[in-house]
């Protein structure tokens, strides 16, 4: 194999993708060829470096020099100054300001600081299309070493002992799970994994599927080992299309070099694994929905028990774990359940994966011990919120967590904690929000996705969480009552009680922790028939500040409905008997005289 002095990584993510940097692959091939460096220089395309908001991003190997937003004319400059005279192209390096004081490389970059990354290990660091780069960082090893000196019982033993619990939002002991699939006698057992992610603004599973596809099969063949099972299952949206190709790549791979198929390893133990493409229904993210959508049939959830662990695909014994889950496996087997269980809190160990977004400066994926506070994700790793506006909420856990208030910005991140202030976990999708958020709008949002995603099963999430939008949806248009809050809080708690699945049960929860921490924003509403924020429209009245006014007439022209009168260099007024409040003044006006 040939040594090369210096390695490309460029990011083949889906968010660096749709930035353009295949173009960049191209282009970087084209000038290291020009420049007669081909012997001296590789280019790799690997997973997500995290980093989203500023892709696409290359890192240059040995010395780990950190370049973000590159574009196809940067490259050219990159080759012949960084690779081929050695020197550091400045300008193009993330946070210019560090790199001036010697702070370029990515273990030095404020976003990573605080990370530590075990679930995402090869994103970003090796070429998911390519196995042997996967062995290299020892992919493989845990399943061999499973295979060869564990027994099933030991291995179910390890991974209880490391403490991890089901990434995918319940929390449960994964190896509590898996003994509870090995004791269910059954002649055919399964493995599922879920990576069918379908919360606004989560994108865990599917970075590490395109980073690190490799982690993923391992796991599984492992669980399959544990439990007594030699079939598996990955149930993948098929909106994640680089995901599903990485999978397909990787499969076909681990087939070829035996580490699926007949008697791997020469151990007599035989694993497969095939992939089911979801339609994007949520609620399959719902373990007995989901195997229900693999077995053929209308995605519903199914009464429990008898748990999936008992009866679960096809009437059989299965287990179903999540992406993130499943990429924790190898590196337990590997480094001991000790060292795992060393990462994180007493009840919650090891890291979690979070997708964050919303009003951040550092939109991108991050993996932080378990323990790490809110304000250290949102304001050290993400930078805090963009324009010098204040952090005013997190939402975490998608449409079944809660809205977690500035007054609690140091709460630890862990299960528990969570749980506690009426937030949970969830899949690991993690939305800031900022003074400029209206908190009932944000339980409107929310609702109204799971009213869509409801599958209409039971009566409870069908009927319930269609009433409960109902009343939002009065709120937030100025007809709501003080008797509409009581209404609306009973009625979240009928549908947690009453609901099939974990989709209904937790519908609520951004309804019942707004109420709880912003209930004077509902009050406004209410009472006053104004949203504070200035978000819903509806309850919007826009004036025109006589002292800013130039009398410019822009807003006047663009007015759709004509409610915008007054002489040229006087200040104009609105008639708000016929404004329609869609908000063109205020977008129109240079000088700020709109106000609302």
């Amino acid at each position: 194999m040939e040594l090369v002095r210096s390695h490309v990584l460029v990011c083949g993510g889906t968010g660096c993708t749709s930035s353009g940097s295949q173009k960049l692959i191209e282009e970087f091939n084209k000038q290291i060829a020009a420049k007669d460096l081909e012997r001296e220089v590789k280019v790799v395309q690997t997973g997500c470096f995290g980093l989203c908001a500023l892709g696409p991003i290359v890192v240059v190997y040995p010395e780990g020099v950190y370049y973000s937003m590159v574009k196809v004319e940067d490259v050219e400059e990159i080759v012949s100054e960084h690779l081929l005279k050695g020197r550091i192209v400045k300008r193009l390096v993330f946070q210019e300001e560090e790199a001036a004081s010697g702070a370029q490389s990515l273990g030095e970059v404020d976003f990573y600081k605080k990370q530590h990354r075990v679930a995402l290990r090869n994103c970003g660091v090796i070429n998911p299309e390519n196995i042997e780069e996967y062995i290299a960082f020892d992919g493989y090893k845990a399943l061999a070493k499973v295979l060869t000196q564990m027994t099933p019982e030991e291995v179910i033993d390890t991974i209880s002992a490391s403490g991890l619990r089901g990434r995918g939002g319940a929390g449960f002991p994964t190896g509590r799970k898996w003994q509870f699939a090995r004791a269910s006698k059954g002649d055919v057992k399964y493995v599922c994994c879920n990576a069918d992610e379908g919360d606004p603004g989560a994108f865990m599973d599917r970075s590490v599927l395109e980073g690190d596809p490799h982690s993923v099969l391992e796991a599984m063949a492992i669980a399959g080992y544990a439990i007594g099972s030699n079939q598996g299952f990955i149930y993948i949206r098929a909106e994640y299309p680089i995901a599903v190709k990485r999978l397909e790549i990787a499969i076909t791979q681990a087939k070829e070099y035996g580490l699926l198929g007949k008697d791997i390893f020469g151990t007599g133990f035989d694993f497969d694994i095939e992939l089911r493409l979801g339609a994007g229904a949520f609620v399959c993210g719902e373990e007995t929905a989901l195997m229900t959508s693999i077995e053929g049939k209308r995605g519903e959830p199914r009464p429990r028990p008898p748990f999936p662990a008992v009866k679960g695909l096809w009437g059989k014994p299965s287990i179903l774990n999540n992406v993130e889950t499943y990429a924790n496996i190898a590196q337990i087997i590997n480094n001991g359940a000790e060292w795992f269980a060393s990462i994180g809190t007493e009840k919650s160990k090891g890291t979690k994966v979070f997708a964050l977004g919303g009003k951040i400066k550092n939109t991108g994926l991050v993996e932080i011990p378990m323990g790490t506070t809110l304000r250290e994700i949102v304001e050290d790793i993400g930078g805090g919120c963009p324009d010098g506006k204040k952090f005013k909420a997190a939402q975490t856990g998608g449409p079944s967590g809660g809205c977690i208030p500035a007054s609690l910005i140091d709460t630890p991140i862990d299960y528990d904690s969570l749980i506690s202030i009426g937030s949970m976990m969830g899949s690991g999708g993690l939305i800031v929000m900022d003074e400029d958020n209206c908190m009932v709008d944000i339980a409107k949002f929310f609702l109204e996705f799971t009213v869509d995603e409801s599958c209409g099963k039971c009566t409870p999430c069908r009927v319930g969480t269609k009433r409960l939008y109902e009343i939002l949806d009065k709120i937030t248009k100025g007809n709501g009552t003080l008797e509409d809050l009581d209404r609306m809080e009973a009625l979240c708690y009928s549908i947690k009680n009453g609901a099939l699945c974990g989709l209904g049960q937790t519908a609520p929860n951004p309804v019942l922790s707004t109420l709880r921490y912003f209930r004077d924003e509902y009050v406004a509403h209410v009472v006053d028939k104004k949203c504070p924020a200035g978000v819903c429209r509806e309850l919007a009245n826009y004036r025109i500040n006589p002292d800013k006014c130039k009398g410019c007439s822009l807003c006047a022209k663009k007015c759709p409905v004509g409610a915008i009168s007054g002489e040229l260099k006087s200040p104009f007024v609105i008639d708000t008997t016929k404004c329609i409040k869609c908000g063109v003044c205020a977008s129109t006006c240079k000088f700020g005289a709109v106000e609302k």
